[in-house]
């Protein structure tokens, strides 16, 4: 039986002889036991500390060696297929199609194409109502293979993917009717530096600038401050807050604004997570720039990443991230100052009102969250975050969101009457 850590004793000198009760426990029931010889030792160890966190925090978890191997990929550099899924029907389909190929990359050479229906990634069925999970299942090592049950015109079939290393850069710009369009995948290790690269070569030349975030599962903390950096001339990119004294801390942009002041719209969707969400309140919060979309994934957890002996990993909650306003990003998301998944009509009158420098709705309006209020003095129930979720419900990235960020940008006085929100 483990007993508590008295009180008199700092965690940090426990853990050694903490870890070394778990191993012992560990070995007298594997010995003892048939059934968790016959579960394996992957399966003993997950469970065991899956039932330890659901006492302390549901977000941390144990990964096994193969999943750490993929979440360490993760995190200096993309391994993929060329390909990015989305949601047949738009919000609330249930199926999952390929809705972006990459040119020359391993779906676009073995055939796929844009709007086949895919059902299973290696014999797992996959549904739209858990893109996340599909994208998930997609991820992996380089250099390994990953099976594809695509449907297309009723027909089905099995197709073998290989996966490699980063298709292209961590950042892609196009210049294009006088804006700079710029689209992160994800916050590797040199994010920072090929959005500079971006900036100095287009930014000159453009009178306004897209930062595409949607479907960005997030990445490195770093990086995230880097890149938010990239726009702001100094001042606070976010917060960070925990039990621990050591876990607050004060994240600062570096410095200068690459991008001159040029007039920026950041576009994010229900899928974009973590450091994409940490960028898009930095920027928003700050009056930097105008977020379109839809309320983002809420993931603003830092975790620590303990490396097991085994090759797996403990990925331990260590604070929550806030905002530049003070707001946590844990469960609400980013909230878009233009608000494009309530409908057509709903966006119309949204434009219009920006239009003629309209302040925003008041009496009845949705409970959306003002971007640079001070929170409120008690954490908002799950309720409350419902709630205002709901009042911009997180949506895949559309056609649409371009065309917002668009328009705003050819047309200043709606764009300033955005930022003001």
């Amino acid at each position: 039986v483990l007993s508590a850590t008295p009180p008199a004793v700092a965690p940090e000198a426990a853990a050694p002889a903490l870890a070394h009760a778990l191993a012992a426990m560990f070995d007298a029931a594997w010995r003892a036991s048939p059934a968790l010889r016959r579960a394996g030792p992957e399966r003993m160890l997950r469970s065991a500390f899956d039932e330890l966190f659901d006492h302390l925090d549901p977000h941390s978890r144990y990964l096994t060696p193969e999943e750490a191997l993929a979440a360490r990929i993760r995190r200096v550099g993309q391994a993929g297929l060329g390909l990015r899924l989305g949601v047949a029907g738009g919000r609330g389909g249930r199926g999952v199609v390929v809705a972006a190929l990459s040119p020359g990359g391993p779906a676009a050479a073995a055939g796929l194409q844009v709007g086949d229906r895919v059902l299973a990634v290696d014999g797992v069925p996959v549904s739209g109502r858990d893109l996340g999970f599909a994208a998930t299942l997609l991820e992996g090592p380089a250099d390994t293979d990953v099976e594809v049950r695509i449907e297309r015109k009723g027909r089905r079939r099995a197709v073998l993917l290989r996966r490699v290393a980063t298709l292209a850069g961590p950042v892609r710009a196009e210049a294009r009717d006088g804006l700079l369009w710029l689209r992160i995948e994800a916050f590797a290790d040199t994010t920072d530096e090929g959005l500079a690269d971006a900036l100095a070569t287009g930014a000159g030349a453009a009178r306004g600038v897209v930062l595409d975030l949607r479907g960005n599962r997030g990445g490195l903390l770093s990086q995230a401050v880097a890149v938010a950096s990239a726009f702001l001339p100094g001042g606070t990119v976010a917060l960070t807050a925990g039990r621990h004294p050591d876990a607050t801390r004060i994240w600062e942009a570096s410095g200068p604004d690459l991008a001159a002041g040029l007039p920026l719209v950041v576009l994010v969707d229900g899928r974009s997570a973590s450091a994409a969400e940490i960028v898009a309140a930095a920027l928003g919060d700050r009056g930097r720039a105008v977020v379109v979309g839809s309320s983002t994934t809420g993931k603003g957890l830092i975790q620590a990443v303990v490396p097991l002996p085994n090759g797996g990993e403990l990925l331990v909650t260590w604070s929550q991230v806030l905002g530049p306003s003070g707001w946590p990003i844990q469960g609400i998301g980013v909230s878009p100052a233009v608000c494009t998944s309530l409908g057509a009509a709903a966006l119309a009158d949204d434009l219009a009102r920006l239009s003629r420098e309209e302040p925003p709705p008041a009496a009845g309006a949705p409970p959306v969250r003002p971007r640079r209020a001070p929170p409120p003095p008690v954490p908002l129930s799950v309720a409350e975050m419902t709630a205002m979720r709901a009042a911009c419900p997180p949506a895949e990235g559309r056609d649409v969101d371009l065309a917002v960020a668009r328009a705003l940008l050819n047309a200043p006085t709606a764009y300033t009457a955005a930022l003001a929100r």
